[in-house]
């Protein structure tokens, strides 16, 4: 008898790979079994011109009584040929024929995980379940509990949605549909706007089209086939994008999804009938190619989740945006403006915002001066040499204001801060006992936002960056980055953000034409930045070939009231500007040396920050933060000059106070105020005014307290001194 038996590792029959050569006894000659019993029985079996060993998942397999054995001889069992390895998660090794897929193995693994599966990840890419396995990789079946399925699920819904446009206004012509951190967006050409009506249409047909589970289905087409298929339909932009990112010999990928077609390279989820939840949320223009002067297209942004109850939380997380949108607070509170006579981009600070600014900067130039910091404050425009010489003409010209011609040369308006800050350093020669040198500025820069993008405080045509940059040796570069991150830490305490996630951001070392820099100089910068991490046990993730062309960087994002990340600081290696410019030290033994450059900024930039600031508290400021930090609220007229002397004792203790001494009544005085989100309304009386004390309303609490005016003057001053995030 030929056995079938699994084996005590649990290898399955169609994964089987024979890693030993073993022996078997045939006991009396037999004829060879039907071929087409062995491919029934053993459809891996390959051609049966030898006998199989394989490990079965469930029974003992025996082949039929019939095949009697004649003749005792020994068999040296073969591997299968074209055969792969598979490691899967739990470090089990999967030996497959080549061209096996995902699905293939999800589904020799068990039937609930093959019908959970979304997509697969190999070598760290994501595919296709159906792509062919090719070579030896590690594998990992992704469901709707990995973070990565959301990405593809999110592609794949923007397909739905394309195909639902198409289906209802056929004349539209397609540009791109990527997912986003939170859902998905795909632009079209039409002349005509879509609407409001328009999305609960599309929306119903995409209910519909999942309920039709239609599949997404890849195929591979010669380059000029698929460029004819879509010229003859009208797509100029998937046209382009052919054009632009395929070679003329190579075969192009794109996705069917019923009647819809789009080049896309993927991955995507099986079928429709996979998206559980989705909602369309709004629509936005977006100039072609993000040019003003190519056809203005329709953005339709969506979401998408694994589950409505997931899709009923990011709603709600909506509806609290809006009432925390720093551009509707600003106007409210009287805190900053744009000015369409001066322009888009730029920013009026009002009295209160201006006040909450200093606070800023004050707090800012009191750490650097605390962490061995050098204040310095540069010019705001420069010769256009000095740009040539930086890189900046040549790389980041498009994003630079236009040339001013003087009468002695051509000058640019200053984009960033680092040129300045290099000459400032290149002025004298420095030692290595020199080192480090830091320098720190508040340094308002200028950069050409095109009218599209611009978005309140944060992005905007002029804006002003806490610009630290730090030259050292490579001895001391561990513990500069060190210092970098514990700052870093200081601005996220004291101004109220306790949730914050890490990126480190490194090279592709495949990929050398993209990045500067020696390869000892990288490791060097890869590793200060993450042994730097590790000694703070700061968890992060590292993301290969994101870093800057000129140094890898960490990214610290903070995590808002209602759980939005915001990309604030940012410590980033330069090897690209010392060498530019030639910068020097002179080291112990008198050589000439080149100091490492890092890029440091904790705010990322005022302006963004405060708006994320606004956003995070809605407005309501901690106290040391608040434009007012408490008002006297007299009674009637002959408690006025109470008040007053009760806010001169505030002020002498260093406290932001206001007197609202108007004859109107106390009860809208008090609302007014409010509605201004001042911390401490202090009312008072007769009983007030005769006893010495106040009557505090604390912002967001209903209840009242009585105390005396010192004891409020104390308690402010600790709430100010310690930073206290709330009141």
């Amino acid at each position: 008898m030929i056995i079938a038996a699994k084996l005590p590792d649990g290898r399955q029959p169609e994964t089987m790979r024979f890693l030993a050569n073993i022996a078997i006894s045939l006991i009396d000659w037999i004829p060879f079994p039907d071929p087409s019993f062995l491919h029934d029985q053993f459809p891996q079996a390959g051609c049966p011109d030898f006998f199989t060993i394989y490990a079965c998942c469930s029974r003992l397999t025996l082949l039929p009584p019939s095949f009697k054995l004649k003749r005792l001889a020994a068999y040296q069992l073969q591997p299968m040929a074209d055969s792969i390895h598979v490691k899967l998660p739990d470090g089990s090794v999967k030996e497959v024929p080549k061209g096996t897929t995902a699905l293939d193995i999800a589904k020799s693994i068990g039937a609930r995980l093959a019908e959970a599966a979304l997509a697969a990840k190999t070598n760290g890419d994501l595919i296709d379940l159906t792509r062919p396995l090719e070579k030896d990789t590690d594998l990992r079946i992704l469901t709707d509990r990995d973070p990565e399925a959301l990405e593809v699920y999110r592609h794949s819904s923007a397909h739905l949605l394309a195909a639902a446009v198409l289906e209802l206004f056929p004349e539209t012509k397609l540009g791109h549909g990527p997912p986003t951190d939170s859902g998905f967006f795909y632009d079209f050409y039409r002349p005509t706007p879509f609407g409001p009506e328009d999305l609960e249409k599309i929306e119903k047909k995409m209910q519909e089209l999942v309920q039709q589970n239609i599949p997404y289905a890849r195929e591979f087409l010669p380059r000029d086939q698929g460029l004819a298929e879509f010229k003859k339909e009208g797509d100029f932009m998937k046209c382009h994008f052919i054009e632009q990112f395929t070679k003329p010999d190579e075969k192009i990928s794109i996705y069917r999804t019923g009647k819809f077609t789009d080049f896309c390279r993927g991955p995507h989820i099986p079928s429709t009938g996979k998206i559980k939840a989705f909602k369309l949320l709004n629509i936005a223009g977006a100039y072609w190619l993000g040019d003003e002067k190519n056809p203005q297209l329709q953005r339709i942004y969506g979401t998408s989740f694994f589950s409505k109850k997931d899709l009923d939380d990011y709603l709600l997380k909506i509806e609290e945006s809006k009432k925390r949108d720093h551009r509707v607070l600003g106007q409210q509170l009287d805190l900053f403006s744009i000015q369409e006579l001066a322009g888009p981009g730029l920013i009026f600070w009002h009295p209160k915002g201006g006040v909450i600014r200093k606070e800023m900067e004050d707090w800012m130039r009191s750490e650097y001066l605390k962490r061995g910091y050098s204040l310095v404050y540069t010019p705001h425009v420069a010769r256009r040499q000095l740009w040539q010489t930086s890189g900046h003409e040549g790389y980041y010209s498009q994003n630079m204001f236009d040339v001013m011609e003087l009468d002695d040369a051509e000058y640019r308006m200053k984009p960033m801060n680092c040129p300045f800050h290099i000459l400032i350093y290149k002025d004298s020669l420095k030692s290595y006992r020199d080192l480090p040198v830091r320098l720190g500025e508040l340094g308002t820069v200028y950069r050409y936002e095109r009218s599209g993008v611009m978005h309140g405080l944060l992005r905007v045509r002029g804006f002003t960056q806490d610009d630290a940059h730090i030259f050292c040796t490579p001895e001391q570069i561990e513990n500069e980055i060190l210092g970098c991150i514990d700052f870093a830490l200081e601005v996220l305490k004291d101004f109220g953000f306790d949730q914050f996630q890490t990126d480190l951001s490194t090279w592709d070392p495949k990929d050398r034409k993209n990045f500067l820099g020696t390869e000892e100089q990288w490791e060097l910068g890869n590793r200060s930045l993450e042994n730097a991490l590790k000694r703070r046990n700061i968890e992060y993730k590292v993301i290969p070939g994101e870093a800057a062309f000129y140094g890898p960087k960490i990214d610290m994002k903070v995590v808002d009231a209602i759980g939005r990340p915001w990309q604030l600081c940012t410590i980033q290696f330069d090897f690209n500007l010392p060498q530019r410019f030639g910068l020097e030290y002179v080291a112990e033994d008198g050589s000439r040396k080149q100091p490492l450059m890092v890029h440091r900024a904790l705010y990322g930039s005022v302006e963004r920050f405060f708006g994320v600031l606004i956003e995070h508290y809605a407005g309501a400021f901690p106290v040391w933060l608040s434009p007012i930090q408490a008002v006297m609220i007299p009674i009637s007229e002959r408690h006025a000059e109470y008040a007053q002397k009760v806010a001169d004792q505030l002020k002498a203790a260093g406290v932001r106070v206001h007197v609202d001494a108007r004859n109107e009544k106390m009860n809208a005085k008090i609302r007014e105020h409010a509605m201004q989100k001042v911390p401490f309304l202090l009312v008072m009386g007769d009983k007030e005014t005769e006893a010495g004390r106040v009557n505090v309303r604390t912002r967001g609490k209903e209840k009242t307290e009585d105390m005396p005016v010192t004891e409020f003057v104390e308690k402010i001053k600790a709430l100010i001194a310690e930073k206290k995030p709330t009141v």
